[in-house]
């Protein structure tokens, strides 16, 4: 029996996080497999992981030498770790910003696929999630059953404070006002 897309996504999801932690670089499960494993549904692509800008070209060496297929893709602000017709993207870069220490440091180690590993914190998802809508990506499909289901973990105040310059992001929080699926706003 052939291994399912998504078995081979989860199968280089672990190799990925297993090999980050062997080789002591910090990283976060970031993007649907970690909105995943708090409980959105499993999404249907690649898996996503954030390591320290400054830990960019070490994360790569770290994973090549862990036997991993790496590519350098053409943008220059992640890697992509490749295995058959899946992939992995190790990303320095999120929203156009490096990614900070804080932001790895205030995820939470979790058991994912029976791997334990940093997986970032709701709120940080929701906002992650959020700054990368633009006017060439822009599918409220796709987050609406994750804000449904990691609400009650979300502080939603804090989501649209960091959001509050993005009218894509705002239009979206003003959904799920009118759905009720966060607390509404009060007037300014």
């Amino acid at each position: 029996m052939q291994p399912s897309e998504r078995d081979e996504i989860r199968d280089l999801l672990k190799r990925t996080a297993v090999a980050l932690k062997e080789g002591d670089v910090p990283f976060a499960l970031c993007g649907g497999y970690a909105a995943w494993v708090r409980g959105a549904p499993e999404p249907d692509h690649d898996a996503d992981f954030l390591v320290l800008a400054s830990e960019a070209e070490r994360a790569a060496k770290v994973l090549a030498d862990a036997g991993l297929q790496v590519e350098d893709p053409a943008e220059d602000w992640l890697v992509k770790v490749v295995s058959g017709g899946s992939f992995v993207d190790v990303l320095w870069r999120t929203c156009g910003h490096p990614v900070e220490s804080d932001l790895i440091e205030r995820s939470e180690v979790l058991p994912v696929l029976s791997v334990q590993m940093p997986v970032l914190q709701a709120t940080d998802i929701v906002i992650t999630k959020l700054m990368a809508l633009d006017e060439h990506y822009c599918d409220f499909s796709r987050m609406l059953p994750v804000a449904r289901a990691l609400r009650e973990q979300v502080d939603w105040a804090e989501v649209r404070r960091s959001v509050e310059d993005n009218p894509f992001a705002a239009v979206f929080l003003e959904l799920l006002d009118r759905l009720d699926v966060v607390p509404r706003t009060s007037a300014a």
